[in-house]
């Protein structure tokens, strides 16, 4: 089946579709260094690197549709929209810019071209979402069927990643829209996968070693903040410890909600990967770590990025572009989809 990507960012959530089953011919990506990842990995994919509302990008998309025969349309559109429906100076402007609700460009591509299978992919909160469409205000859901439920079956469901064999829970608001009298089943709920399970073979690292396993190197981080959670017990934040909490260079006490500074738990998923994983302050990211003799706590860091690949259902013997960061690799893990699920929802294309 000839396959097109829309926003597809670095492509990590293609990177488990069956190649021998689904052929992008197209992708199409805004920011540069995001394309150029795409291409490394799928070369043999055309992409478009360019603004989806420039004219002649969108117009090269629908022509490429048609010429291709392209029957599945991949979307990941930026979650702008409006979560509330107020009225002020600088909403009305924000309303009138049709470039602040970027779905709608997907929409002229459904119009124009025929597909049998589409999905739109996105955080939770874009469901619940309201755009502009004709005389007032709609989710998406129901813009969806107002002009395709003649031809098409809508369906939108938030899955958790956690369900669906990936050690980490991530909910994701799946769209699916598919031509009537085709069939597109939800994949099947598995059992959860735990962290111990998941990363609990790999070898304890301290902030700034390296195990020489590829990519299970860990990030070096602050010492007086490493001291706060030496003294962090799983599932909990360094931030309420009546001691060792997390100090500012000054000594002065650091001030966060109670899931900063906090590790995480073995028999529990992973919480979800953010585009801020590398960082110990921000939400959940601290790995669980191990009682010491001593009393303290091993493991004072992040996720290394091999454990988050693994936690995320990336292959662990990917390669990058060699400009590739450490903070682009998890921004874009962050933004993406986890592979497994989307081949999941995938492989029900033509099921019940």
């Amino acid at each position: 089946m000839k396959a097109i990507s829309l926003f597809c960012s670095a492509g990590i959530g293609e990177l488990r579709l069956p190649k021998d089953k689904i052929d992008f011919v197209l992708a199409n990506e805004l920011l540069e260094k995001r394309a150029k990842c795409y291409s490394f990995w799928y070369p043999n994919t055309k992409m478009l690197n360019g603004d989806i509302t420039n004219p002649e990008i969108k117009k090269a998309i629908i022509s490429t549709a048609i010429e291709k025969n392209v029957k599945l349309l991949l979307a990941t559109p930026p979650c702008q929209g409006l979560s509330t429906l107020g009225k002020n100076k600088v909403q009305d402007d924000y309303v009138n810019d049709r470039r602040n609700f970027l779905v709608l460009e997907v929409l002229d591509i459904i119009d124009s071209c025929d597909f049998d299978y589409i999905l739109i992919e996105n955080v939770p909160k874009f469901a619940e979402m309201y755009f502009p469409f004709e005389d007032g205000f709609y989710r998406l859901e129901e813009i969806l069927n107002k002009k395709y439920s003649s031809t098409y079956n809508v369906e939108v469901r938030v899955l958790n990643a956690k369900d669906y064999g990936i050690p980490q829970s991530r909910p994701r608001a799946i769209t699916k829209i598919y031509k009537k009298g085709l069939k597109w089943g939800w994949p099947n709920v598995q059992k959860e996968i735990t962290l111990q399970q998941a990363i609990g073979h790999l070898p304890s690292l301290e902030a700034g070693q390296d195990s020489g396993i590829k990519w299970h190197k860990a990030k070096p981080e602050v010492e007086r903040l490493v001291l706060a959670m030496k003294h962090t017990p799983q599932g909990k934040s360094a931030i309420q410890n009546p001691i060792y909490y997390p100090k500012k260079a000054d000594g002065t006490r650091i001030k966060g909600f109670h899931n900063t500074f906090k590790r995480m738990v073995w028999d529990q998923p992973c919480p979800a990967r953010t585009t801020y994983s590398g960082s110990l302050s921000s939400h959940n990211n601290v790995h669980p770590g191990h009682l010491l003799p001593d009393g303290t706590y091993s493991d004072a860091r992040v996720l290394t990025l091999l454990e988050t690949f693994i936690v995320s259902s990336i292959p662990e013997n990917i390669n990058f572009p060699s400009d590739a960061t450490d903070n682009f690799i998890r921004t874009i893990i962050g933004e993406a989809i986890p592979p497994k699920l989307l081949e999941e929802i995938i492989n029900k294309i033509g099921k019940e």
